[in-house]
Parts: C-alpha cells; structure tokens; sequence
C-alpha cells in the first residue's frame, strides 16, 4: 500500500480559496501514486489562526467538502483531507476532519475530541467531539486522530478495540515542541502495534512557526519515512499485513489488565 502525507505550507498572503484550488491540484497529482492521502490539520485557515477560525468556519458539506470530494474523486484515492472549521447550525464550531472514498464519497467526519489551548484557542472556541472514528480501506482499517489528541493513549487504545490497524493523525505542531511529535507517534505506534501515519503542515499560522516533519512509523517503532521543514509530499510505501505479523510474534496486545481501579485510601 502506497500513501502520500502532503505537508501544506499555510501562507498568511494565500486566500483560502487559492489555497483550496492548489491544495485539491496536489490531490489529483497523486493518481497512479498512492492509494491514501493525508492532508494536515485546519490547512484552509492554519491551527493557530484562532481569530479566523468563525469567518472561515464553512458547513460539512461546504466548499472544502465539494473540492476534496472531487479531487479524492478524479485521483482514484482514498482521501483523510484534514481538517475544516466545521460550523454545526445546531451548535458550536467543531475541529472536523473529513475522510473520501476514491469514488468522492464520505467515508467519515471525526470531530477532534482533544481541544487544544488550555484556556483559550480551540479549547474555548470549538466544541469536543465525543466519537472514535474508523474507517475500513480494502487493505487495513484506518483510525482518525487529530493533533493534540497524539498526546492521550487512551483514544488510540479504543481506536485499536474498534479494530484500528493504520492511525492516521492530522496536525498543525508548533515546531517549538517537535521533538514531542517525534516522540508521540513512535510510542503510538510501538504501544499499540501499528502503523502510524502523522502529517503536519509547514509554514507559519499566526505567528507560530510549524514543525513539519511528517512522519511515517511502523508497528515496531521504526521511521519508514519523514519529511523536511517546508511544502513537500511524503510518500511511502507500507505492508498493512505487519500489523497481524507483529501482533502474532509480540503479542503485548494481549497482555492488557483492564479495569484497574486507584488504590483504596
């Protein structure tokens, strides 16, 4: 299986809609060249743009959901195509990622369930979503995640109950906490025996330089493949039957002790 991580540099002097046009132009390049393409998180505004976040906030079904379908549609692709500012008419904005089928379909929408900023930010601004979100590609079963959600375990361990075997992370990283990023997706995937897939943008949102550095980890901890600092495609090539080949060999899955409850005081 092939997969393409297109690492997007948000520029501040790049309209949303140029930057839609460009980023769907880089999906369609990738027919004949991968099976699944990932893009980074809030690409269409930048993570840290927070002020922009409710002028850009666009319905699920808006433009960007009308562009990647079609791109995922024309390249013949499994498309994870990052993640919008999704205004719900019934509720607050939400951090939405959206998944295509290579015949333009939905596949999924996973609203981000970790909201990052503390007090502020996203964490004020967007409410949390509340569902883990799989997707079943023909040669593995992809589990959604979002930037700061790489930080809790816990939400990868129930996407591998779900039957996760490839996660998938779409991120706006600061570049000040790289060496975190790094971390983060090997111990996802060397904890719960699985492919890794993390892609970051580059560029600058807000004043807030991004990492980049989009990363593919094997089931073992190993790097396949990452990228540089700037704009670039990450493509890489993967066996999806490591996973069960790993499980079988390591069998720590296994030895799980769940419902371990505090020490009684």
């Amino acid at each position: 299986m092939r997969a393409s991580l297109i690492q997007i540099a948000v520029d501040e002097g790049e309209s949303v809609e140029s930057r839609r046009e460009r980023v769907a132009s880089l999906v369609r390049d990738q027919a004949g060249v991968a099976d699944l393409v990932v893009l980074p998180e809030l690409w269409t505004t930048g993570a840290f743009a927070y002020e922009e976040f409710a002028a850009e906030a666009e319905p699920l079904d808006g433009p960007t959901h009308e562009a990647m379908a079609k791109a995922a549609s024309d390249a013949g692709v499994w498309l994870h195509a990052g993640s919008i500012p999704e205004r719900d008419p019934d509720g607050p904005l939400y951090n939405t990622s959206l998944v295509f089928s290579p015949s333009g379909e939905r596949a999924a929408a996973y609203r981000k369930i970790h909201r990052f900023g503390f007090d502020k930010g996203e964490a004020v601004l967007m409410g949390a979503g509340r569902d883990l979100v799989t997707v079943r590609l023909p040669e593995t079963t992809v589990g959604v995640a979002t930037c700061y959600d790489l930080r809790f375990p816990e939400l990868f361990r129930g996407l591998v109950d779900a039957g996760a075997e490839t996660l998938v992370v779409s991120a706006g990283w600061p570049e000040r906490r790289r060496a975190h990023w790094t971390l983060l997706a090997q111990a996802r995937a060397v904890e719960n025996q699985a492919f890794v897939l993390a892609c970051g943008t580059a560029g600058t949102h807000a004043g807030v330089p991004q990492a980049g550095h989009s990363i593919v980890v094997d089931p073992w901890g190993e790097v396949l493949a990452e990228a540089g600092p700037g704009e670039e495609i990450l493509t890489v090539e993967f066996d999806p039957a490591k996973v069960a080949r790993t499980r079988e060999q390591f069998p720590a899955l296994k030895d799980r002790v769940l419902g371990l409850e505090p020490p009684r005081r």
